[in-house]
């Protein structure tokens, strides 16, 4: 690990709560595919298993805000415990109706339980603000974990439909239940790290959504989420039309290693623009990155285009992070992180659910078309939204000395 890594992990215990955020991060790319996987096993009905897994990322978009905003006011462990325990008897009901070829309204009803999972992301990266807001070590760690959720999501699928078909089964969502579980009571037990809860009398304004950056922000990011939810779809379809099905993992396993890759250095790099300047770049790069999905022709070419979209992701996701820290009021920080996540689920839905429907009327090389026009929507939407963002955010309390002070202590 380069040094100035090795400086963001001075202070103690941080090295426990990130680990921790990674075990329990895991689920997130594991649960949809491995309950897909899992059902179109025991039924053969993909129809079914597909819309079992919408129902959960549409639970989770739906209830993850909510989660959040009592965990800002109650804090971490008082919050995220009961919402996890509700998670794991909702998976656990899941599987067992599954498993005994139950209704399916059962199955739908305890999909939509699943969705109560918290977004552990959110709130590791709501401690490293607590750490390090105001000092140059925040942008480092953000870096870090955006090149965490890329790990998750290049380990986490393979683990889950490899159990799933090679053991039985149930075995890839077990496993995704059993790393939320650890990750969770994990994570809360470190009292030391936890952000500071800010009760209702101290949360004026109601919802994070009021700060306009916020919403340009979220707006951005259904379209930025459509580009990932159609990327992955039409590239199994691209790789299975030449007969290589097989080959799409790695293919897109070269994607996510382009924004680890691009994640790590941008860290390295001390931010040389103004956020909102850097954040437009960024959506505009992965913008620009989509146009030569729509000339490939083989598995090698699309590989090597895809690493290179893959270096705009990860320093456009840090950018987002960062921003969201300077425009929501520190009262809702973790909810407004989980906002950016929401409409990021939101836009995978409607990326992959359009990409299908281009794919089975034109083929797999013209749905490269649904991300192009998700990226330029994103585009026209960061635009729009360009100038909110530029704009000094109001109402944060606390000095950047201060800060820094605080910062220096934790360290020390």
């Amino acid at each position: 690990m380069p040094s100035p890594y090795r400086a963001l992990f001075a202070a103690p215990g941080s090295r426990g709560f990130s680990a921790a955020g990674f075990v329990g991060r895991m689920p997130q790319s594991m649960t949809g595919v491995g309950v897909v996987t899992m059902i179109s096993q025991l039924t053969g009905r993909y129809g079914l298993a597909g819309a079992l897994s919408a129902t959960i990322a549409l639970a989770a978009a739906a209830l993850g805000p909510q989660i959040s905003r009592l965990v800002d006011r109650h804090g971490q462990a008082r919050v995220l415990r009961p919402a996890t325990l509700v998670a794991l008897a909702s998976a656990a009901g899941l599987l067992l109706v599954a498993h005994l070829r139950g209704p399916d309204w059962a199955l739908f009803a305890c999909a939509a339980g699943v969705g109560s999972v918290p977004s552990l992301g959110a709130m590791v990266r709501a401690r490293w603000a607590a750490l390090y807001r105001g000092t140059p070590l925040l942008h480092l760690a953000y870096s870090f974990e955006s090149v965490v959720d890329e790990v998750c999501f290049v380990v986490g699928p393979i683990a889950s439909i490899g159990l799933s078909t090679a053991w039985f089964p149930e075995a890839g969502p077990l496993l995704a239940a059993c790393f939320l579980a650890v990750g969770v009571f994990w994570l809360t037990a470190q009292r030391a790290t936890e952000p500071a809860p800010h009760p209702r009398a101290q949360q004026a304004g109601g919802s994070a959504l009021r700060s306009a950056g916020l919403r340009a922000l979220a707006g951005a990011f259904v379209a930025t989420g459509a580009i990932f939810g159609a990327v992955d779809v039409v590239t199994v379809a691209f790789a299975d039309e030449r007969g290589h099905k097989g080959a799409a993992s790695v293919v897109l396993a070269l994607y996510a290693a382009g924004s680890c890759t691009a994640g790590l250095l941008f860290g390295l790099l001390p931010p040389s623009a103004a956020p909102a300047r850097r954040w437009l770049l960024g959506v505009c790069a992965m913008a620009v990155s989509m146009i030569p999905l729509l000339l490939v022709g083989n598995l090698p070419f699309l590989a090597v285009a895809l690493f290179v979209a893959g270096l705009t992701v990860a320093p456009t996701m840090i950018t987002t992070m960062a921003l969201v820290e300077e425009h929501v009021p520190r009262a809702h920080l973790t909810e407004g992180m989980t906002w950016v996540s929401t409409g990021l689920a939101v836009g995978v839905a409607l990326g992959s659910s359009a990409a299908g429907w281009v794919i089975d009327a034109a083929g797999a090389r013209a749905g490269y078309g649904v991300p192009a026009v998700a990226g330029a929507v994103a585009v026209a939407v960061g635009f729009l939204g360009y100038r909110r963002l530029s704009r000094p955010a109001q109402g944060r309390g606390g000095s950047l000395e201060q800060d820094s002070e605080r910062a220096e202590r934790h360290v020390a």
